[in-house]
């Protein structure tokens, strides 16, 4: 298949990107800075350009079959108020419509569940901003008619892939951390076979 990957210089966009080159598809990156782009770029179709720039991601868009969304914020900017992921979901709505492209996967995050205890009380007091954008986000994504998949994982680690356990609208119970290459192969099996349309989907180890 043709997929098209946002964020692919992030730890999860690259780990999206080596799992859909390793399963023979076709992989565009749009990124705004190609230099951070690892080994894998000579396999890659590159098109550089702004998330936020509408007209210039509707044109790398033409003739994808799907788009993964690993965009995220740095450590430091997630806990300030932002729009960015709001903005930047609007912006990739807009530009698969033009383009005409119909199947989105999306990560968010595991803080917008109303999870109880100390440990994601905490989670959600201290990125409350970055949240308050992704629940923006998740909005703007859910209002469309696209075919969407929203991930909600929970804390991002370095490690191998690993088996998932996977629930619709919740999170599963004693879900801490979860490895970018497990919800990066989750992202990938999601689009390549439609499942989970609609939903938002709860990950963890």
């Amino acid at each position: 298949m043709n997929l098209l990957i946002l964020g692919a210089t992030g730890r999860t966009g690259r780990e999206v990107t080596r799992v859909a080159l390793a399963r023979g598809h076709h992989v565009t990156v749009y990124v705004r800075s190609p230099n951070k782009l690892g080994p894998e770029r000579a396999s890659l179709r590159v098109e550089q350009g702004d998330a936020l720039d509408t007209e210039r991601l509707s044109a790398a868009l033409v003739g994808q079959d799907a788009v993964v969304s690993a965009l995220g914020l740095p450590a430091k900017l997630a806990l300030r108020p932002s729009n960015f992921m709001a903005e930047a979901a609007a912006a990739t709505v807009a530009a698969m419509k033009r383009a005409g492209v119909g199947r989105l996967a999306i990560v968010s995050a595991a803080v917008l569940f109303p999870q109880k205890g100390f440990f994601y009380a905490f989670f959600r007091w201290f990125l409350r901003h970055h949240a308050c954008d992704l629940s923006a986000m998740e909005t703007v994504v859910r209002a469309t008619d696209l075919d969407w998949t929203i991930a909600r994982p929970p804390r991002l680690v370095t490690g191998d892939d690993e088996p998932l356990r996977i629930a619709q609208g919740a999170l599963p119970d004693k879900s801490y951390k979860l490895s970018f290459r497990a919800l990066a192969s989750f992202l990938v099996e999601c689009v390549e076979q439609r499942r989970y349309g609609g939903q938002i989907v709860g990950l963890a180890r």
